[in-house]
């Protein structure tokens, strides 16, 4: 060993050297974990390496991370498999500014989310597994549960996060106890829950566009048994993008303002072995669609055009969008001798109405004026949702003893109906609409599933889980008024019906009382999707299932007197039959095909650190390559000279996507998070910063050099003081502080039209607990 004052005359370097030589000395296991900490935490490392630890103080020390990823509450470190929990503090600053649920998108080792659309449309990824699909209709391989509740379409996962006690990232297939549409993984909302406490907050905001922000909670005892809790969260933004069109006429005149409203209402009962929790939520959003800008990509590459003005839109085009969306959830809990049984029940519905002016500009090549820049036809469409209901109903029962042997078991049904209308406008005619069509997809699935833990011994568990489904879908689809020429059509359907055995075994090892090592191998399944957005052609598509194999290994460690934590994971899949969407050329239509098998491999490394009682950081990064596997699979590319596309190519011009990676599946994913704390006065003074990357990424299933998202790096800025022991905070912040401006979508049909990240955003912000 070494003193602690030659630590403080050595290098950097040389510490990290004596350090890993020291590791070597010490076994395998402790190599790997020196080699961390020295890599993420060098100087803390070194100190706590050579230093006693009697003296650390209680309050500098990590709070252990339980989560219920399991349908258990369990020590993270006992379950074997990769998850991330994000909560408190963090949670707070990633949104401070109003952002919607996309500020997830990198929070967290393999997370990306991203959307197309606005606000009422995520798209979630987990190790690179996602799908690009914007039709209303379209499934997803990340399950996302609120509350024990599945929201499966796409429109119900934008629900807006506030008065939520933990979120939980859950990477890798999650097909045994959360079923169908979750091979990639599941990310898990958990709102806080009523109690006996008579307790509340409120939260107020304000920013630059004029952005206002409040959120609160209030909950009250209502007797011995009964407990109330209201939450709700009103969000607004004024309008930040005007239209600097020639003709001022036509069009919406100023974008990206909107109202975001969202409110919470839960009643708890809770007797000697029953509990209930009733629960009912609502949203109604009005403000704008994702503005798509037309010419912004300078050809050949993947640069914004020079000259390029945030705030100026020339169009002549409507854009806008609505959205109201409510739900009932209903738990139910009986505590017996050895066993709990549990019923939970959802139901939501939502409305929703999106329009924009799909080519991003005005005019078009044979109707001058037009731009910015080549405009070779009008495309301006809307979508809506006039209906959409989910019911769900699980019953499980599960061992609650304190035996080796714990086991779950349940059945589970969903069923949804949904209708989408589709419309196409002539934005040369004074924005009338000149088509229409619409489908209608109900769907209906149950499960039966089980899942058992065994306590080999004090060191080892056992985990296992067995999962049946069966899914049928009933779709049609038909244009009645066309503006393509083809006419009216008849009537389409499709049936497609599977059915699925998911699986997994997993193995948790505890070295030692602070470091445990596990395995995990898992089977994920993604039932069946449909295509019919027949507005712009005659045919429907449909996506057979898919199905993933995941094997992952890690290493979860508590060091340094627990004042450090440091999870690592390796892991490797195989998804056969992947579901993809292609785009159809020039043609605003999508296209699903499934690829014969997509795999991906890479690593996930978490670390946090309270350094001392003034300084604390969090690290986390993933490494994820992916290639699409299927010599056969050629697709239509960009439309005709728009883009510069670097797949070989057939005959017909259509791209051979055998061997690139997956789209919006960065290679790299890393956050960083930096806090100090300080007393003053009466309170604390901090400052704290996060930052978030993303690699570089393909915006499309095919490569071209204008559709290579740059790598994209954005900040955070948080300083403020607490007073009254935590009660008041008042606080200054930032988001995107560097103001980076890059492209990271597009619409490849029609000309180089590009989606922008979020401008830099700040303000002020108070909050009172009582």
């Amino acid at each position: 060993m070494f003193r602690v004052d030659e630590v403080n005359n050595l290098g950097e370097k040389h510490m990290q050297k004596k350090l890993i030589n020291h590791a070597v000395r010490q076994g395998a296991t402790r190599t790997l974990i020196a080699l961390a900490v020295a890599s993420a935490f060098p100087m803390h490392a070194a100190l706590a390496q050579t230093a006693p630890t009697d003296g650390i103080a209680e309050s500098n020390k990590l709070e252990t991370v339980i989560v219920t990823g399991a349908r258990r509450s369990e020590n993270l470190r006992e379950v074997p498999q990769s998850i991330s929990a994000i909560k408190g503090e963090a949670l707070d600053t990633y949104n401070s500014s109003g952002q919607d649920i996309t500020f997830l998108a990198g929070r967290v080792p393999s997370l990306n989310v991203e959307s197309d659309f606005g606000r009422t449309f995520p798209r979630f990824y987990i190790r690179g597994l996602g799908n690009t699909d914007f039709d209303m209709n379209a499934s997803q391989p990340v399950g996302l549960i609120f509350d024990e509740v599945v929201q499966e379409s796409p429109i119900l996962k934008g629900f807006p996060i506030f008065d939520v006690d933990q979120i939980e990232v859950l990477r890798g297939p999650q097909g045994t106890l959360f079923g169908r549409n979750s091979p990639a993984g599941v990310v898990k909302f958990d709102s806080t829950k009523p109690t006996n406490v008579f307790e509340g907050y409120v939260n107020a905001g304000y920013g630059n566009y004029g952005a206002v922000n409040l959120e609160g909670a209030i909950n009250v005892p209502l007797s011995d048994r009964w407990a109330m809790r209201f939450s709700g969260q009103a969000q607004s933004r004024n309008d930040r993008v005007y239209n600097t069109n020639p003709n001022p006429n036509t069009g919406t005149k100023s974008f990206e303002g909107y109202h975001d409203n969202a409110a919470r209402l839960q009643f708890q009962y809770k007797d000697a072995g029953f509990t209930a929790l009733f629960s009912a939520h609502g949203r109604d959003m009005a403000g704008n669609a994702t503005l798509f800008r037309a010419n912004i990509i300078q050809k050949g590459t993947n640069n914004i055009v020079p000259g390029f003005d945030y705030a100026s839109y020339p169009t002549d085009g409507v854009n806008v969008q609505t959205l109201t969306s409510s739900g009932l959830n209903m738990r139910l809990r009986w505590d017996l001798d050895g066993v709990s049984l549990h019923s939970v029940t959802g139901y939501d519905r939502a409305k929703v109405y999106s329009r924009a002016d799909v080519d991003g500009g005005f005019g078009a090549s044979f109707a001058p004026p037009m731009g910015p820049g080549f405009i070779p036809f009008p495309s301006e469409t809307a979508d809506g949702l006039p209906f959409l209901r989910q019911i769900t109903q699980e019953f499980r029962a599960q061992s609650n003893t304190k035996d080796p042997l714990q086991w779950i078991g349940g059945v589970y049904f969903f069923k949804e109906d949904i209708q989408v209308d589709s419309f196409d406008y002539n934005s040369l005619a004074g924005n009338v609409q000149d088509g229409y069509a619409n489908q209608h997809q109900h769907a209906k699935s149950w499960a039966t599933f089980g899942s058992v833990n065994y306590a080999v011994n004090d060191q080892l568990k056992l985990r296992a889980g067995l999962r049946y489904t069966d899914d049928k879908k009933d779709f049609d689809a038909q244009r009645f008024v066309s503006s393509i020429g083809g006419g009216p059509t008849d009537q389409k359907t499709t049936h497609p019906r599977s059915t699925n055995i998911s699986w997994d075994f997993g193995a948790n090892y505890l070295v030692d009382s602070t470091t445990s090592v596990y395995g995990r191998i898992a089977t994920g399944y993604r039932a069946p999707s449909i295509q019919g957005r027949i507005l712009f052609g005659n045919d429907i598509s449909v996506a057979n299932s898919e199905k993933n194999l995941s094997v992952e290994a890690g290493i979860k460690k508590d060091l340094l007197d627990n004042t450090a934590r440091i999870s690592a994971t390796v892991f490797q899949y195989r998804v056969k039959d992947m579901q993809l969407t292609a785009g159809s050329g020039s043609v605003n239509q999508n296209r699903l095909v499934n690829a014969e098998k997509v795999t991906g491999q890479g690593f996930e490394l978490e670390a946090q650190a309270n350094l001392n009682r003034n300084w604390k950081v969090t690290l986390g990064t993933s490494y994820n390559k992916t290639e699409i596997k299927d010599p056969s699979l050629f697709i239509a590319p960009c439309g005709t000279g728009i883009c510069t596309v670097t797949n070989p190519v057939d005959a017909n011009g259509n791209a051979l996507i055998n061997g690139i990676t997956l789209p919006r599946a960065p290679l790299w994913v890393a956050n960083f998070t930096l806090r100090y704390t300080v007393p003053m006065g009466n309170g604390d003074f901090y400052a704290f910063t996060d930052w978030a990357y993303k690699d570089k990424y393909n915006m499309e299933v095919f490569e071209a050099k204008e559709y290579s998202a740059k790598p994209l790096l954005e900040g955070g800025l948080r300083v403020g003081y607490k007073w009254g022991n935590g009660k008041y905070e008042l606080a200054a912040y930032g988001r995107n502080i560097t103001n980076r401006q890059q492209i990271v979508g597009d619409i490849a049909f029609n000309n180089l039209t590009g989606i922008l990240n979020e401008p830099r955003a700040y303000g002020v912000q108070f909050k009172a607990n009582f």
